[in-house]
């Protein structure tokens, strides 16, 4: 089990100050400016939160490697020192990683589950390690390319090189250091047995194709936690960004049912 220790977390909220707290949770080597596009719909009716998993862009890089339970206490002392006692949470990827463990173990402070883009279990612990030795070695250039294909479909990236050129950045400037303890996170994270235990409402969002994580792996979410629905979107990994009109809508309304 990884090291607890006390960090700074950026965060920052958008929307009214009194209505439901909305929190966002962003991938692997991005930032809470992943969810742009999401807080001119959202914002209306909801109070966003938004903040930088531990090793990621102004919040606290520490030693690693880390692990998902870590994060998610991390997400908790958040709330605490905001004095949030319980929320909505929407996470791609990692994020959805860590809300999978906040509601199997936390399921007091999340009123409603948004899980996008994620899986219960990634396997490929040499492709994983080997990333890892790649940004140890090199740097976060030594990705940044290949993961933003994998992200975006080609269309996508041909249709908005602005919109694929930013996240690239976002990876570049992300710490090499969390971005590797992160790594190590998924790569040794296994849910498969915590989603029977998740009661919470959930939605789970997939990309038709994503190869980073499979829309078999948000069926296989769906099917084991009870009540669960699916929604499959017509893009790959950061399926907010790629289809974000799509996107806001299924999350707008399964937080208004």
């Amino acid at each position: 089990m990884a090291r607890q220790t006390a960090i700074r977390t950026f965060h920052r909220f958008d929307g009214p100050e009194h209505a439901p707290v909305l929190m966002f949770s962003n991938s692997l080597g991005t930032n809470h400016g992943m969810w742009d596009a999401q807080v001119p719909a959202l914002s209306r009716r909801h109070r966003l939160l938004r903040y930088d998993t531990r090793g990621h862009g102004a919040s606290e890089v520490t030693g690693g490697p880390y692990d998902i339970a870590l994060l998610g206490r991390d997400a908790l002392a958040l709330l605490d020192e905001l004095g949030l006692e319980r929320v909505n949470y929407c996470g791609l990827s990692i994020g959805g990683m860590i809300g999978t463990w906040l509601a199997a173990h936390a399921p007091e402070r999340i009123a409603r589950l948004v899980l996008s883009n994620t899986s219960a279990l990634m396997g490929g612990a040499d492709a994983w390690n080997a990333r890892i030795d790649a940004v140890r070695r090199d740097g976060m250039a030594a990705v940044a390319d290949t993961v933003v294909e994998r992200w975006f479909t080609a269309r996508f990236r041909e249709a908005d090189p602005q919109a694929v050129e930013r996240i690239r950045q976002m990876l570049l400037g992300t710490p090499a250091g969390g971005y590797v303890a992160c790594c190590a996170a998924v790569r040794d994270m296994d849910h498969r047995t915590l989603l029977s235990r998740i009661r919470t409402p959930t939605l789970v969002i997939a990309g038709t194709h994503d190869p980073a994580t499979p829309i078999s792996h948000s069926r296989v979410i769906a099917e084991r936690i009870a009540g669960a629905h699916l929604v499959e979107l017509d893009a790959a990994h950061l399926s907010n960004v790629e289809a974000a009109p799509a996107f806001n809508a299924a999350v707008l309304d399964f937080l208004a049912t």
